[in-house]
Formats: C-alpha cells, structure tokens, sequence
C-alpha cells in the first residue's frame, strides 16, 4: 500500500526548489503509508510525490511517479489492482511491452488506451492521480467502495490533493477554515460523512467517483453504484452456493503477494469464514493475529483460538491494557479528521502486531454491510414494523409527545424510551437515523457555544442519510438502509480506521468481503435471506455450516467492541478527566466546559452514562491537540 500527494502548479509563484521541498514534506507527512520508497516529480505545471510500500515486483523499477511508456502520462498509485494480471495478458496481446512487473504499470497503460472507462475494468482497492502532460490535465480516481481515501483541496485557483490531509498542510497556501455543519455531523456520526472534510475547502473523493481538471476546470462524475433493483426470489441451496464460489474467487484474488501475507482473526463469522477460505487455498499455514481485552465482557480471544486451531494457523495474540491512556493521543494523530469509534483502538494493536509477521493481512470487513450482520438492522427491522401498526397522523401526534414524557425518567431507562417514542413518531430514513446516531440532540443544545450554534441553525445531519435512503433503487427497508450504511457508515467510519490504523503500523490489509463483485452478488440477495426473523447474516452463516463450528456461527455478535464506560472511569480517566472539566481546554473554542464538566460529575456518579458523548468530546479535543488552529 502507499501514499499520494500532488499540487496544480498554476496559481504557484515560489521557485522550482521551493516547491520541491513542499513536495518533500508533503512526503514526510505520510511517510508510513509508504516506508519503503519515495520519489518527486515536478514539472511547469504539476508536482507529484509517492511513498511506496512495496507488495509486488519489489524492485526500484516499480519506484513512482511513474511515466508511461510513450512519455505522455504520469501516475501516482495507492492501492492493489486484483485482476492486473489478466489485463497484462490482455495488453501484451495488443503489443504493450511492460518494464515491470506491477499493477502500476498495468493501471497507467490501460489508462492510455481506455481513459476513464479504463475503472470499469479495475477490481481493486485503489486511489490515484494521472498527469497528461500532452493536454495538461489531471485525472483522480477512487475505487467503488472507498477502501482507500483520496482528498482534494480547491480554493480559487490552487488545486492539490493527497491520501491524507496531513499530506496538504505543508502547503502555504491551503485555507483550513474548520466547517461548522461538518463539526455537527462528527457528534452525530462520529466521523465527518463523504464528501465533506472538517475543513471548509478540503473535499472527499466520493467512493466509485472520478475528477477530471482540465484548463482550471473540475468536473466529478459517478461512474459506480450499488442497486438493489435485481432481487427476485431465488433456490436458497444455489445461493449458498454462489456465495461460496463468489468468495473463494475473492479471497484468492487476494493471496497474490511479494511479501509474508497473513490475517485478523476476531472469532467472528465473517474473519473465520476468511481465514477457511485462506486455510483451503493456501499450502503453509495461515498467519493469524486476535486481540484480546482484559474485561472478560469484550473478550473474544478464545472464538479466535478455536478458529486458528481448527484450520492450523500460525497464530499470534495480544491483550490491551493499562498503555491504552499512553498511547491514545499518538494513535489519533493518524486521523486528519475527528474520529470517534473507539473500535480504532484494537484495530491499531491488532494491525501493529500483525506487522510483526506479515505486510498483507486479509480481514473480514464487509460482512456486516453486505448480509445485514449489526444488530442495529434487526432492532431497526421491528421498529419498522410496530410503526405499521398505527396511522400515520396517530404516530406524528401522539409518539413525540410520550417520548418527551419518557425523557424525566432517570437514568438510561427514559432516553431509551424516548429514543423509542420518537423514532415511531418518524418517517422509516429519519427513523433509522436517529435510532444511530451518536449524540442526544437534547445533550449538543446544552453543551454548545451560542456561536457555534448559530453558525449550525437549521442543518440537520440527518438529511445525510434520508438522502441516501431515497436514493436507493431498492423497494424494501432493509436494502435501502443498508445502501445508506454503503454510503455513509461504511467508507465514513469502517474502512477509514481500517486505512488509517493499518496505514500507521505501513500494513496493508484486504477485505474479500469488499470485492465489487461479491457486494453486488450481495445485493442481489433477496432480504429476506439477510435478516431471516432475527437471525443476522443468516445466508452467509448457513454457506459455512459445513466448515465453521455452530457456536462460532451462531454466537451473539460482539463486533470490535471495547469497555468504553469503563475507561472512561478508570484506564484512562487521568487523560479525560482534564481535558473535559478544563477552561483551558481546547474544546472551549466549541463548547460550554461547565456543562460538560457536570456531565462528567454525572457519569462519574453512575448516575447518567452520557458515555458517548464524553468519548465524543475527548477524541475531538485530541485531534485539535495533534492538529490546532
């Protein structure tokens, strides 16, 4: 895996070696996506730079930026092309001699024939940057799903982008202007939804998009998108065996490596069903890594060791302690943004040790997304359904005023009921919205300065997602909150601490459950095979009765789960407890610190947990630590 970055020379009037050397810092900032190699290129009207880290053909002839055959194209690459080998095939065929033995090169000629059809072609995760130096225009591109991230910074008329903000800021012109409504979806959210970034003039790529800057004008064009329009009623035995062929295919697509491959072993269904596959085509024993808490509660250690001694893995875990408090500032400098699911955590210690054995480790990513595996689907599925039961106008008239009633109850007992209350009042897209998100609207009115609230009055995060939810070409519920989560949960919050965790410890990591293929294969199931009663994944579970245990299959879904109240109270109270009761705290930009000093008194007492709210606030105020303004 490997890091980009680049600028539009245009607006730029500082000489050739200093902007060499804002390239080399820009460099620098993503250092670890790329250890092993990096290299510049700088003409009159473009400046590129890579950091490599090498998986195949690991010699300095698959170095980047790298010029295409003919001279005309330049690239800069991040990702892995699964299918590179058959299109090489294909190019010999058309006469394309090849200089290496990378997908770079692959990418970049197929790109010179093909132009941007040229991503119709491509399995992969990928982001990357083409220069034209015959029509002096660039070309960007980010893979169907968003595995991998790609930003871009346009302001008048200065134009650059990189895999990671932190690569952007070296530059002397770039606005960081925080955006306030971007800042309102982190609390709601807990990361910063495409295509927004927290600051005012930095954008996402969307997943399945690509940019094209041509005489200082950008175009964006969708040129991928998931449908759920195909499901019909199909013979579960043949889907069971479809979805088994379908992921074969996509894990052994994925074992092609110049480097020791192995991967995360949770215990789960989707990580086990990997590691089978894995077992079943590979000749040595898979590499495997777990990570374990100390509270008994999130510890899932043991499903992993039963996995990894079923299938014979070479098998490695490790426990997070008492180094969480110590290690967390550093581990949230990783993140450009705000970022709040804690799961980040273990993600960061299971890829570190994981990058003690292999460089490529495979995860189960996706099987949550793509077969309905969270439990929030099923409690969504019988919301939905007690809201059938009564007339519309009864719901709108009634519910809101019950649930406000709910709210004087103490503790957690009268939010939930509440929570409950006001999502049957809803429409099914706001409904589910507010069922997830991630702070009590009734707690941001209460914590927040008048400025920044007025800077937020009238925006609703929640439009994200009803507008996602509309947008699906699906009939029923559940596909179309699963399109959502697609859109937003997905390459917003599980596939950025992926990157960014496995990025810090230069691992690169690949989800066959992500292949395009195998999520519109997905997509294609009826819904009724997904969330089947109660029973989550249930198609993707009966496909593995025969290879995985009926515990392992069947077991209550713990996720990537971590103590959080706890820490909250004891590992890393000493760390919090400043920073949320503090005048001087850099949340005081933002926020009312006495009010949330007494939500920490509060949750301290027992009283009220407010937990996600004060993880909320620290992980903000840790990244304005790593990233003031």
């Amino acid at each position: 895996m490997c890091g980009l970055a680049g600028f539009i020379r245009g607006s730029a009037t500082p000489n050739r070696d200093s902007h060499l050397g804002w390239l080399e810092a820009m460099g620098e900032a993503i250092r670890h996506r790329g250890p092993d190699a990096g290299a510049t290129w700088l003409d009159e009207q473009i400046g590129l730079v890579h950091r490599r880290l090498s998986i195949l053909d690991l010699s300095d002839a698959g170095t980047q930026p790298m010029i295409s055959g003919s001279g005309r194209h330049v690239i800069a690459f991040n990702g892995e092309i699964y299918n590179f080998q058959d299109i090489r095939q294909e190019l010999i065929e058309q006469g394309v001699s090849f200089r290496t033995g990378t997908d770079t090169e692959v990418l970049l000629e197929l790109y010179e024939r093909e132009g941007d059809d040229c991503l119709k072609r491509l399995n992969g995760m990928f982001a990357f940057a083409i220069w034209d130096r015959q029509s002096n225009s660039l070309f960007l591109a980010r893979d169907r799903l968003g595995k991998k991230p790609l930003y871009y910074y346009q302001r008048d008329s200065e134009f650059a982008f990189a895999s990671e903000i932190k690569a952007l800021l070296p530059l002397p012109f770039l606005d960081t202007t925080l955006r306030a409504d971007a800042l309102k979806d982190f609390f709601f959210y807990q990361y910063v939804p495409d295509p927004k970034s927290i600051y005012q003039s930095v954008h996402k790529l969307p997943p399945g998009h690509c940019l094209k800057l041509s005489n200082g004008r950008v175009t964006i064009k969708k040129y991928w998108d998931l449908s759920f329009g195909s499901q019909r009623p199909k013979d579960e035995h043949q889907l069971q065996q479809a979805l088994r062929q379908q992921l074969e295919e996509a894990v052994e697509r994925r074992l092609v490596s110049d480097v020791p491959l192995g991967a995360f072993l949770s215990g789960g269904v989707d990580s086990s069903a990997v590691v089978s596959l894995m077992a079943g085509a590979s000749e040595k024993p898979v590499t495997t890594c777990a990570i374990g808490f100390d509270s008994e509660k999130y510890d899932e250690v043991h499903y992993a060791r039963r996995v990894a001694e079923q299938f014979g893995t070479n098998h490695h875990e490790f426990t997070v302690r008492e180094q969480v408090a110590d290690s967390l500032p550093a581990i949230s400098r990783f993140f450009d943004e705000p970022f709040a699911d804690p799961s980040f955590i273990p993600t960061y210690f299971v890829s570190r040790l994981a990058r003690q054995q292999v460089t490529v480790a495979l995860a189960g990513d996706g099987g949550d997304e793509t077969f309905a595996g969270y439990g929030k689907y099923a409690i969504d599925a019988r919301e939905n359904q007690l809201r059938g039961l009564f007339p519309s106008v009864l719901r709108e008239r009634l519910f809101p005023g019950l649930g406000a009633l709910a709210g004087k109850i103490p503790h957690g007992i009268g939010r939930r009921a509440r929570s409950l209350l006001t999502s049957l009042a809803q429409d099914p897209a706001t409904a589910f919205y507010q069922s997830n998100r991630f702070c009590d609207p009734v707690v941001w009115n209460r914590i927040v300065t008048p400025e920044l609230q007025r800077a937020t009055a009238g925006y609703d995060p929640a439009d994200i997602t009803r507008d996602h939810y509309n947008n699906a070409d699906a009939e029923d519920h559940l596909s179309r909150i699963l399109y959502a989560d697609f859109k937003t949960f997905l390459p917003g919050g599980i596939l950025v601490k992926v990157d960014r965790m496995s990025m810090a410890n230069s691992l690169e990591t690949r989800a066959p459950m992500l292949d395009y293929r195998f999520v519109e294969f997905a997509a294609s199931v009826p819904s009724s095979y997904k969330l089947h009663g109660s029973e989550k994944k249930y198609l993707l579970k009966r496909a593995f009765e025969g290879s995985l245990p009926h515990d392992i299959l069947y077991r209550k879904k713990m996720g990537f789960s971590v103590p959080l109240a706890q820490w909250l109270r004891h590992e890393i109270r000493s760390l919090a407890e400043p920073i949320l009761t503090s005048q001087k705290s850099p949340l005081a930009q933002f926020f009312r610190m006495e009010v949330i000093a007494d939500l920490w008194r509060t949750h301290l007492a027992g009283k009220n947990h407010y937990t996600q709210e004060l993880w909320t606030l620290l992980a903000l105020a840790l990244w304005q630590q790593q990233y003031p303004h």
